[in-house]
């Protein structure tokens, strides 16, 4: 592998960001990610485009990746070598520290952006409402949005899908309920995502009739459901012990031209299976594998029986 990278340089081809995800995907396995990232900072073939430097571009590699620990210390490598952060640095590395606990330097790093003139942007607003909401605190999240406004920026779709998705995991649904509301009021249209972080939050809630309605609501304002929301909904469903309107629910999935992902055949069928319904179950198997369709997982299925 290493060899065609050095052919690509000698052939003058340009190693990208794209390759560089490639490489640290397969070395990250084989614990050699700190060895890729080392060569690439000090790569002179390195095209970053388009991303204002090098670092810029191997951070939200990283990031994207999840590669936290290394985010961290090649902004370490970034300053030590005298490159000033920038806005996206700033986002990247503040976003990593909230992903590994450590909230004190996440506030120092956003009090430090102020300081070297950064206004936050729509990126930091997002980022700040997402802690704000998986930390339970809807007043504050609330002031954001004023401020964000006050500042000229108007809250978008995917701002409040994001507090709405913090405030779900953390439990607050009447909060859930009144930011997907001012959302509306805002003028802001919800799509697929908002729908389906408030369908997931009341099902894992146990609020199966208030999924239904939001579900219904999603319908009529003409959104169509993703894979994730039916996957939600047929949760829902077996929960409930709802097994044949599941089973219909799969059903109007496929005919909505949504094709189910394992996730979805496993909990139908695991729920069958522990109601006993072993013909239904492996009904469902069958269908799935007459499409070609995760054979090679069948039998991971909870209950599974050969035929």
């Amino acid at each position: 592998m290493w060899r065609l990278v050095h052919e690509m340089t000698e052939k003058g081809l340009p190693t990208t960001a794209r390759t560089f995800n490639i490489l640290i995907c397969t070395c990250g396995e084989a614990g050699l990610a700190r060895k890729v990232v080392d060569k690439f900072i000090k790569s002179n073939t390195f095209n970053y485009r388009p991303f204002k430097h090098s670092f810029n571009a191997i951070l939200h590699s990283l990031f994207v990746l999840k590669h936290y620990k290394l985010v961290e210390w090649v902004y370490q490598q970034m300053l030590s070598e005298g490159h000033s952060p920038d806005i996206l640095t700033y986002n990247l590395v503040m976003y990593t520290k909230y992903r590994l606990g450590k909230l004190d330097q996440f506030y120092r790093l956003l009090d430090e952006m102020g300081r070297n003139g950064f206004s936050p942007d729509f990126h930091t607003y997002n980022i700040l409402l997402h802690v704000l909401g998986k930390g339970d605190k809807p007043l504050a999240a609330l002031n954001l949005l004023n401020h964000m406004k006050e500042m000229g920026l108007e809250p978008t779709v995917l701002h409040f899908t994001t507090l709405i998705d913090g405030l779900s995991r953390a439990g607050n649904l009447d909060a859930c309920k009144y930011f997907f509301e001012e959302m509306i009021k805002n003028g802001c249209i919800p799509d697929v995502v908002s729908y389906t972080v408030m369908v997931t939050g009341y099902i894992v809630a146990g609020e199966l009739e208030k999924a239904q309605n939001m579900f219904d609501e999603m319908i009529r304002g003409e959104q169509i459901p993703n894979v994730f929301t039916y996957n939600s909904m047929i949760r829902g469903l077996c929960m409930a012990g709802k097994l044949d309107e599941a089973c219909s629910m799969l059903k109007e999935m496929e005919s909505r031209g949504c094709n189910p992902n394992f996730v979805v055949y496993n909990t139908l069928v695991s729920s069958l299976h522990s109601a006993g319904k072993h013909a239904e179950a492996d009904k469902v198997i069958r269908k799935m594998m007459d499409k070609g369709k995760y054979v090679h997982l069948v039998s991971k299925f909870k209950g599974y029986r050969r035929c």
